[in-house]
């Protein structure tokens, strides 16, 4: 026959827990191996299972070794479970059982402390961590190095974090109590929504079906415009062959205009043009007559020209800094043919520049093609020339009538 739990009041619980006597077996540390459930001081059984194990835990528990009569309180399960945890007791084996399988990690941590003070460290910082104090209080109660200053050290810790834990009860079931005032609100608005939103789905379906008709009713329409459009293409077809000529007229009659709209095109482009020839023909005998003086007062420049340059050139030397490579013979030829001595100096593009001072010395015109030369060979040209008065003249293009033009302007300077 199963036990049953005694009838307890409250009154009596906690009147037997204020007179239960300190254990007067031997405190712990004089042996080697971990202490039972049943072994560790009475006091010590309740945070013991009230910390360890969770009112419907400790129910399921004890059900598998007694029976709980319907009703039966929290308190009065709780406080039978502490009674059976004094002696070794089947409940209390059952227990022993639970907590060896539910903390051995920290059961295991625990162990490596030689002495007291070594798991006196290791509860306060379980506790500083606020985490896993469950099975540091088993580990520390059940340890051989845990003397009684360490117990009731533990059992005053485990006291006051029970009633902060109280505390925080009191206030999570007030937060509870508020979110769950909340939680209405919001159901009912949910209600409301939920309701709104079938409203909006049964108006929507009713839009559908009103739509799909309308849809139905335009493809009817369209159903019948498509024949009436079919009968007229087929009277169409009917006219067309009964009037064999009329497509061909209709043809004739757009190729005609279009026949009639490029010839004004054309007609217009054509006088256009016989304008344009007009000015181009009236610009170039222009420029036919401005050429024509150009070359006459050219031709007489350079009958001048060739006359004082045979003279303003005998005897005399002529130096060309830079020019095209393939006109350094021309610029030999107009020297020579004028009886001028010519020289030439490529102005540093490979020849040294140190050469070209004996070739300034000994020039009597300097024709420099300032666009071929480096600008090393420019300011020592121009430098030398300075200083010794030298006629000099800077070409910045390199073609023969430029060359001849320069040649001409410096005669007067070296005659």
């Amino acid at each position: 026959m199963e036990p049953t739990l005694p009838h307890t009041t409250a009154d009596s619980f906690a009147l037997s827990l204020a007179t239960t006597p300190v254990d007067s077996r031997p405190a712990a540390g004089k042996t080697t191996r971990r202490r039972k459930l049943w072994e560790i001081p009475h006091k010590f059984h309740c945070p013991v299972i009230g910390t360890c194990f969770d009112v419907a835990e400790l129910r399921a528990l004890m059900k598998k070794l007694m029976h709980i009569p319907h009703g039966t309180s929290d308190f009065v399960l709780h406080t039978t479970a502490v009674g059976n945890s004094e002696s070794r007791t089947p409940l209390a084996e059952l227990l022993q059982k639970q907590l060896e399988k539910r903390y051995p990690q920290t059961v295991r941590r625990f162990a490596t402390a030689r002495d007291t003070n070594s798991l006196r460290l290791l509860w306060r910082e379980a506790t500083a961590a606020g985490s896993g104090i469950p099975g540091a209080l088993w580990a520390t109660w059940t340890h051989p190095a845990c003397d009684a200053p360490l117990e009731h050290e533990v059992y005053a810790d485990i006291h006051m974090i029970q009633h902060q834990i109280g505390s925080g009860a009191r206030a999570d079931i007030k937060m509870l109590n508020k979110l769950h005032t909340e939680n209405q609100d919001l159901r009912q608005q949910l209600d409301k929504a939920r309701q709104e939103t079938s409203s909006l789905r049964q108006e929507r379906a009713k839009d559908e079906r009103q739509l799909n008709q309308h849809i139905f009713d335009l493809r009817a329409e369209l159903s019948g415009r498509d024949a009436a459009i079919a009968h007229l293409q087929q009277q169409l077809e009917q006219l067309h062959a009964q009037l064999p000529e009329l497509r061909e007229r209709q043809q004739l009659l757009q190729r005609a205009s279009a026949a009639e709209a490029r010839n004004l095109l054309l007609s217009a482009r054509a006088s256009s043009l016989e304008a344009e020839i007009g000015r181009q023909s009236q610009r170039l005998q222009h420029t036919e007559e401005i050429l024509n003086d150009y070359l006459l007062a050219d031709a007489a420049a350079t009958e001048c020209s060739v006359t004082n340059l045979s003279k303003g050139l005998a005897g005399k030397c002529v130096l060309c800094v830079g020019g095209r490579t393939g006109a350094i013979d021309a610029y030999r030829q107009r020297v020579e043919h004028y009886g001028g001595h010519f020289i030439h100096h490529d102005g540093g593009v490979e020849e040294s520049l140190h050469r070209i001072d004996g070739a300034l010395s000994g020039a009597d015109l300097v024709i420099c093609q300032a666009g071929c030369i480096s600008h090393n060979a420019y300011w020592r040209i121009k430098d030398q020339c300075k200083r010794t008065g030298k006629p000099c003249r800077f070409v910045r293009n390199a073609g023969l009538s430029s060359f001849e033009r320069v040649i001409s302007d410096a005669c007067a300077e070296i005659t």
